[in-house]
């Protein structure tokens, strides 16, 4: 089983912590569609021997696109590739492209799923952000959104720090606002949450915010305050932490980030996007004007790494660290050897002592996994720590 990611390059405007790669200026959107279009028919010999389960419109912002290209672009698919019964078919979109009208349009067509970039329900947190929404738009839709879909996942940030206090009053308001944004969601009984820690990335206007001193620094100490309220929380009201950023009730899990959790093959279409066949990792250019150029010559533009045993195992063991399927001890002796078994657990010792990783015994029939062996997972404790305990436990010294 496989997935198809299409990468939307258009935003309204752009988001003050965003380092995706997007254009403001919708001139070239009707180009970009056909070229998607040609895209996915050129890649279709990629996939011949493989049945897709995802499709994922993402961004960008993909709800820029009005539900006749979406469904142009789903034919497209639909048209040269293999498909399993019902497949899960996404689109990120943002609560002011939701209209009750667009959402009763999306639910006709073949959208099964949607993720609701909403951030925060404060308007001044959405302001800082520099979100095209407001919170009565973010409000509006998902009451709307929960009345035409069943799948419908919604996004978070958190570790904001509040703007209007000092020293620890600060946290506290933050804190008070944070469990505020948790209840909100959960009042519209949505199965799904992603929830990321608000991180300032090099090219960014948020950098140079906080460069300039108009915004503070996010605090770690408040994100992980926050990411505590929000494992709580979430358990609490049934929800699975099933990835580190990730929170879905029962049978509601992502089945298209879930397959790049285990490590299965996806297809990334447009500028940007990326791919990965188990054994080779490429990516398209990003740059709009040279993606569309490269297509009208019937050339992809795009880049092959070929990875390396230790790419693979680094890779494992970020992934799989960061869900609750954990890195398989037996996988990893089967596919990389007794010599990077070996290396994990010794790299593994200290941690485990702190208690921030553990190894157990896991009965597992996830997504066709039907087996039990033994892994290595994220305790509660370490959960937070997690992409620095994977960082320590890859294996760097390769002959």
């Amino acid at each position: 089983m496989s997935g198809i990611y299409i990468h939307i390059p258009f935003c309204k405007q752009a988001c003050h912590y965003c380092d995706f790669h997007f254009s403001t200026s919708m001139k070239k959107k009707d180009e970009m569609v056909m070229a998607l279009t040609k895209e996915i028919r050129m890649r279709k010999s990629e996939f011949k021997d493989e049945i897709i389960e995802t499709i994922y419109f993402g961004g960008g912002t993909p709800s820029v696109l009005t539900t006749t290209e979406i469904q142009f672009l789903i034919d497209a698919v639909y048209e040269n590739y293999s498909f399993s019964e019902n497949p899960e078919i996404t689109l990120e979109a943002n609560p002011d492209d939701l209209s009750k009208e667009r959402i009763m349009e999306l639910s006709n067509s073949p959208i099964n799923r949607l993720s609701i970039g909403v951030q925060s329900f404060f308007e001044d947190d959405l302001a800082m952000m520099n979100r095209a929404h407001n919170s009565v738009e973010a409000r509006k839709c998902l009451k709307e959104a929960t009345k035409y879909f069943d799948n419908i996942s919604l996004d978070l940030i958190y570790g904001i720090p509040d703007p209007s206090q000092n020293g620890e009053q600060a946290k506290q308001m933050s804190n008070e606002k944070w469990k505020q944004n948790i209840e909100t969601a959960l009042s519209f009984g949505v199965p799904h949450i992603s929830s990321y820690a608000l991180t300032v990335e090099p090219k960014t206007a948020l950098n140079k915010l906080i460069q300039t001193g108009k915004i503070d620094k996010p605090n770690d100490d408040l994100a992980q305050e926050h990411f505590t309220i929000l494992v709580e929380t979430l358990e609490a009201n049934g929800f699975i932490h099933y990835e580190l950023s990730n929170f879905g009730k029962e049978n509601y899990f992502s089945k298209n980030n879930s397959a790049y959790w285990l490590g299965k093959k996806y297809i990334g279409i447009g500028p940007s996007a990326h791919s990965y066949d188990g054994i080779s990792r490429s990516w398209n250019i990003s740059n709009n004007t040279i993606y569309l150029k490269s297509l009208e010559e019937n050339k992809l533009p795009n880049e092959t790494e070929i990875l390396s045993k230790t790419d693979r195992y680094n890779e494992y063991i970020m992934t799989g660290l960061r869900t609750i399927w954990g890195v398989s001890l037996d996988r990893i002796l089967a596919e990389f050897g007794s010599e990077y078994l070996d290396y994990l657990y010794i790299q593994a010792e200290k941690h485990i002592k702190s208690n921030v990783i553990e190894i157990v015994t896991s009965s597992d029939f996830a997504f066709g996994r039907n087996r039990i062996e033994k892994i290595l997972r994220t305790t509660k404790k370490g959960k937070f720590l997690t992409d620095g305990i994977a960082s320590d436990l890859f294996f760097i010294n390769s002959k």
